[in-house]
């Protein structure tokens, strides 16, 4: 039996409409690959995340074209075997949709998506090199606009029939999406109990406008992620890009090609965090925890530092009064993106 953990902070909610208790903070397994991501420097991660209370393990078949899968799996049996958890204590996820070779890799027709062939086959991948029996939730990594969704729910309710999977959910979903999922579910099986958002002050249009009759509906749980918004919300970024940050990286910026305009919008949040006596990241994370809609809050880290001074916004969270809202809200406007006020009037 595993150690106690030695965290007093970490607190557990459901995961939607299940009985499965996650972490409300969580490590996703999302990094650069480098020579310094190595299995043991992820195990060092995923124990300290563990000492603190963390329960809850994010990964996906296309993270480092599969390396990030099986470098949690070395870990997994490495804490096993050490005495620091058994596989009982860890809520251990994965993803499929990307496949598992890097972006720049030449793929097979197949060997992405969300059709049966590619489900069925990522995930008994998937599983392989995790060597692992199971993952506890298997998530649609993306929307897939040429596989009909029944076709994807059939194949996601025969992963949990075939015990590879006790969950499933979505990624990047729309709400009609999720909702046509359940509709058929309700014919066929299993409903997703969960969708993975990006969500953090600068990123708020899904959790607080697009899905929220999904909660009242559905009670779907939520993981979400980015919740430092790519970095503009850790400070770092205020006096420019620093030197081997992740925003040098093209694939970054591509990703956020208005970051200099979100640090500004970020750095009006400083005073708050000042007041507080707490950091800006902190903040930012303990605003999201907050958010009693959000099952889990994922985050990432660099470095065992990097990763205690996230795990500290768990100490914040309750300094995050309406008042503390509403003053975030008048610095940061949330301003409802017009596609997705047209996207809710169709769900």
């Amino acid at each position: 039996m595993a150690p106690a953990t030695k965290s007093s902070r970490m607190t557990y909610r459901f995961l939607g409409n299940s009985g499965l208790l996650v972490s409300k903070l969580s490590l996703g397994s999302w990094m650069e690959v480098s020579d310094k991501y190595t299995a043991e420097a992820w195990y060092e991660m995923m124990k300290l995340a563990f000492e603190n209370g963390v329960s809850f393990f994010d990964n996906a078949e296309a993270y480092g074209g599969g390396l990030a899968e099986k470098n949690i799996g070395y870990a997994i049996r490495k804490g096993v075997a050490e005495g620091t958890w058994s596989r009982k204590d860890l809520v251990i996820t994965t993803k499929i949709f990307f496949g598992a070779l890097d972006f720049t890799s030449k793929a097979g027709p197949n060997a992405q998506g969300l059709s049966r062939k590619h489900i069925i086959e990522g995930t008994k991948a998937a599983l392989k090199r995790l060597d692992q029996e199971y993952v506890d939730v298997l998530f649609c990594h993306r929307p897939e606009p040429f596989t009909p969704i029944e076709e994807t729910v059939r194949a996601m309710n025969y992963v949990i029939d075939q015990g590879w999977a006790f969950y499933w959910g979505t990624s990047m979903w729309t709400a009609a999406q999720i909702s046509e999922a359940c509709e058929i579910t309700d014919r066929l099986g299993v409903r997703p109990i969960v969708e993975q958002p990006i969500y953090s002050v600068l990123d708020r249009n899904k959790v607080e406008f697009e899905y929220v009759d999904l909660y009242k509906k559905y009670n779907l749980g939520f993981t979400t992620w980015s919740p430092l918004a790519y970095g503009a919300l850790t400070g770092k970024y205020s006096g420019g890009t620093p030197e081997g940050s992740r925003m040098e990286n093209p694939m970054f910026k591509a990703i956020s090609p208005e970051f200099a305009a979100r640090v500004e919008k970020a750095d009006k949040l400083k005073p708050v965090a000042q007041k507080l006596g707490i950091s800006l990241a902190e903040l930012a994370l303990a605003w999201c925890v907050s958010n009693e809609n959000v099952s889990t809050v994922m985050i990432g880290a660099k470095t065992p530092a990097q990763l205690e001074q996230n795990l500290k916004a768990l100490e914040a969270v309750e300094k995050i009064t309406l008042e503390v809202k509403a003053e975030i809200d008048a610095l940061v406007p949330y301003c409802r993106f017009l596609r997705i006020l047209r996207m809710r009037a169709l769900s």
